[in-house]
């Protein structure tokens, strides 16, 4: 195994922080020269593992299941691209703070598709954040962080190269087909620029038993720009710009499974995002961050009531400056953001609408405004503490009626990390986060109505984690307890109407190793997580926008270099199942059935394999062949709508099959 292979595999262990902390400034060096090896690194209180844009194409990454594929604590359900939705220790991605380049993903178009879309091709470094955290992390991170940084032309040109393109081709047999184009290089001693295109055709896919998954057809289209450089000493500046499509003809509730003879419906959906970072690094006392940016989500589906769509839109800003003074590191800041959400009928079918009764037209519009500080104080050589506090304020005005909210709260963090010697070191550390009432989900905007009493969700977040980093062996134990207060929800049988529900408690623990020798590398995590709302076990359907549950996550992965130009590995997924699910709590209440019912959620392994062969001195020609899921298991994710069918009256909830075996090649040329 290469020296770069050996460090993008094993610098990631002893950098974890843990609690409300980062890695200490003594360490500053050495995290930026992983940075400069262009890693994808998963960050936060207890989550301790990597991918590098190398593990990504040699498993031949498409969507976010694959991005996150051998990460216990994160979790990927729905399928297919335009489905899928994140979680995090079992809080779905809609209590995340998620960004792309520092711009936030805001909003739900449709509670029935994600929200959260990346290109993994585009990817230089992805940061998770577990659960709340520091200061810094933006508003409305009560169940953590997800941080998307995409490539600039840096990132692709070999030292001394000026100019540089790489295309790509690749072959998935269940079923589709991928192309790109990148063209790259420097403009004038200072700057570069890059622009890259992606085209990905998919047909229906089949499950594990070999059956055809209706409804999984999705032709999705992205273009990708960006330019940074130097606009004086120590000041860079860049701009990016990406638009991403997707479309297909869907199920009328995509992440669930189609019943047979069931219609198809058009669907499209759209991003575009505008994104300018600026940094200033010129002194001890001024190392000054500026975001600003633009994100404009549409969806339109042509469904059960004629074409009918959503869109949101972000505006905002961040502004940060970082001093060192002594033995403390200050980041402190401010930001703000404001957030639209329109929705109703489109095109010949508005009168429809009109004529039984519906409101058109609707809208919501949202603010926040956010004031942080995070001190991280070197107290002694192994002991640092991190204290921090922030400000977030809501305000949400319905532009159709007359509903409002608004919110306030402080919230604050404190932790520690402190190294007994070299290799042992002990974290802890305790953060609150607040979320007020935000913009709702725009295909459920016609009676979208708000309690009076309102109140923000906040949240307690506690870690304690034990980390031992050696020469050639890392391991890590973390155990944590998150709970959000005043939930805000729309409950089943209310309409529309947001309140405040109870609480919803997640915790657990999480075990992870790595080991190299010579050219071996392995591999393995353990994951545990309980996620219950008000008592009760969460589940995607009748929790959905709030959480999943999840049995107990095993992985296990090995990778071996057989020689400079030839990588291959195995890595295996084990999910435990779980049995006698209670469900249908709401429904019982409202009188809808008679007696609580209950699922199970089949346990599962998947098993994958990658060979990865660079058959030139060079880097410039790679052929990559993958399989995922080798042995054909069929399986419904943990994280997808678990299976209601067997209940009298839920027959058609029921979550996707995976795909079952997908052979994939693809051929990378760099020029």
């Amino acid at each position: 195994m290469s020296n770069k292979s050996l460090l993008n595999h094993c610098a990631l262990l002893p950098l974890l922080a843990t609690g409300a902390l980062s890695a200490a400034p003594a360490l500053a060096e050495e995290k930026a020269q992983q940075d400069t090896l262009e890693t994808v690194v998963v960050v936060g209180q207890a989550t301790d593992s990597e991918i590098t844009p190398e593990q990504l194409e040699k498993q031949q990454a498409n969507d976010l299941s694959d991005v996150f594929r051998h990460i216990p604590s994160v979790s990927v359900g729905g399928s297919i691209g335009i489905a899928q939705k994140v979680y995090i220790r079992g809080m779905e991605d809609t209590l995340l703070n998620v960004t792309v380049d520092g711009a936030p993903q805001t909003g739900t178009l449709f509670h029935h598709i994600g929200r959260v879309s990346i290109e993994p091709e585009l990817l230089e470094r992805v940061e998770v954040q577990s659960g709340a955290g520091e200061a810094t992390s933006g508003p409305g991170a009560i169940g953590g962080a997800i941080r998307f940084k995409t490539k600039d032309a840096d990132d692709l040109l070999a030292s001394g190269e000026q100019l540089g393109a790489r295309v790509k081709g690749a072959y998935f047999s269940n079923d589709g087909t991928k192309g790109s184009a990148s063209v790259y290089g420097k403009l004038g001693e200072n700057w570069g620029v890059i622009g890259s295109f992606v085209q990905v055709e998919r047909d229906n896919m089949q499950d594990g038993d070999g059956n055809e998954i209706r409804g999984t057809a999705t032709d999705q289209n992205l273009a990708f720009f960006k330019v940074s450089g130097d606009i004086a000493e120590n000041q860079k500046l860049t701009v990016s710009y990406e638009q991403r499509e997707e479309s297909g003809e869907l199920s009328q509730r995509p992440n669930w499974v189609l019943l047979e003879d069931a219609p198809l419906y058009p669907m499209d959906a759209e991003r575009e995002t505008l994104v300018a970072n600026y940094s200033a690094k010129l002194s001890d006392a001024l190392n000054l961050e500026i975001t600003a940016y633009d994100t404009n989500s549409d969806m339109a589906q042509d469904g059960r009531w004629g074409l009918y769509g959503g869109n949101t839109q972000s505006t905002g800003f961040d502004i940060r400056n970082t001093s060192t003074i002594g033995q403390h590191q200050l980041t402190y800041g401010v930001e703000q953001r404001n957030d639209e959400v329109k929705a109703g009928p489109r095109g010949a079918t508005v009168q429809e609408y009109i004529d039984a009764g519906w409101e058109t037209g609707l809208s919501e519009k949202g603010e926040v405004l956010g004031v942080y500080v995070q001190d991280h104080w070197q107290v002694t050589e192994p002991l640092l503490i991190s204290l921090g506090v922030r400000y977030d304020a809501y305000d949400l005005e319905q532009v159709n009626y007359t509903g409002e909210a608004s919110s306030d709260e402080v919230s604050p963090n404190i932790g520690f990390r402190y190294a007994f010697n070299e290799a042992w070191t002990l974290s802890a550390g305790h953060a609150q986060a607040v979320r007020g009432k935000e913009i709702g989900d725009s295909f459920t905007l016609e009676g979208a109505a708000i309690a009076p009493d309102l109140a923000a969700e906040t949240v307690d977040n506690n870690e304690l984690a034990l980390e031992y980093a050696g020469a050639a062996l890392a391991l890590k134990a973390a155990v944590y307890q998150s709970t959000i207060d005043n939930v805000i929800y729309d409950q089943q049988g209310a309409g529309v109407y947001y309140e405040n529900i109870g609480e919803l408690e997640s915790d657990g623990f999480e075990l992870s190793g790595a080991y190299s020798y010579d050219s071996w590398y392995v591999s393995a995590a353990y994951s545990h997580n309980d996620s219950e709302l008000n008592g009760n076990v969460v589940n995607g359907y009748e929790n959905n926008g709030l959480g999943n549950t999840r049995g107990d996550t095993f992985t296990l992965g090995v990778d071996y270099a057989l020689s400079d130009q030839l990588d291959l590995g195995w890595s295996l997924t084990h999910v435990q199942d779980l049995n006698d699910v209670v469900v249908l709590h709401r429904s019982l209440e409202l009188g809808w059935i008679d007696e609580l019912q209950t699922i199970d959620k089949p346990g599962y392994q998947v098993h994958d394999v990658y060979l990865r062969w660079q058959p030139l001195q060079d880097d410039s020609l790679a052929v990559n062949f993958a399989v995922q899921n080798l042995f054909d298991e069929h399986y419904r994710d943990h994280s997808s709508v678990g299976d209601y069918s067997h209940i009298p009256g839920w027959e058609i909830v029921s979550g996707l099959y995976e795909a079952g075996r997908d052979v994939r090649l693809s051929v990378d040329y760099r020029f």
